[in-house]
């Protein structure tokens, strides 16, 4: 389950909201991880104590950061990248949109059938293979999602955004969690 792991590189700062946005996905893949190991693994059962408490780590996290680091990309970076990208690299963008409204729903579902399994104990066997295939697929719209935002949209950012751009973004990142 996550947590601090020593040595570990220290989160960036407002001064990089690329790199803010990259450590992000280290959080959603972390958390991510939690829900789709608990699913898989406390099927047919209660979760246990150490379940139940990562599991709602997890979904809180979801709830606020999860949320805000779409609201970085969608309203801070992608606006400032589509005048500068080619109508291939645009459609990209727009693909990667789709992918947010998916994982919301997504992760909208998973949300309420975790909140029956913590609040009844027990979820039933439909329930449970909804879990598990709506996991799955969050788990692999993330992966293709984050491989092309790391591979490809970021280092674009970095190589065409000015120094402007760059602190603007960091500001309004500032802002989303005040």
């Amino acid at each position: 389950m996550p947590g601090v792991q020593i040595g570990a590189k220290p989160d960036s700062g407002f001064d990089d909201p690329i790199g803010m946005l990259k450590d992000c996905h280290r959080r959603i893949e972390s958390f991510l991880q939690v829900l789709c190991l608990v699913a898989d693994r406390a099927r047919g059962r209660r979760l246990n104590d150490e379940e139940a408490s990562a599991v709602k780590s997890a979904l809180s996290y979801f709830r606020s950061g999860g949320q805000r680091h779409t609201a970085d990309e969608e309203e801070s970076l992608f606006p400032r990248m589509r005048g500068q990208l080619d109508a291939s690299q645009v459609e990209e963008l727009h693909r990667l949109e789709d992918d947010h409204r998916r994982a919301n729903e997504l992760h909208e579902e998973i949300d309420e059938l975790y909140q029956i399994w913590l609040e009844s104990g027990l979820l039933s066997q439909d329930n449970q293979q909804t879990l598990l295939e709506s996991t799955t697929e969050l788990e692999s719209i993330y992966k293709a999602h984050i491989k092309v935002e790391e591979e490809a949209v970021f280092p674009q950012a970095a190589r065409t955004l000015d120094k402007a751009s760059i602190e603007a973004m960091g500001h309004e990142f500032r802002a989303r969690r005040a």
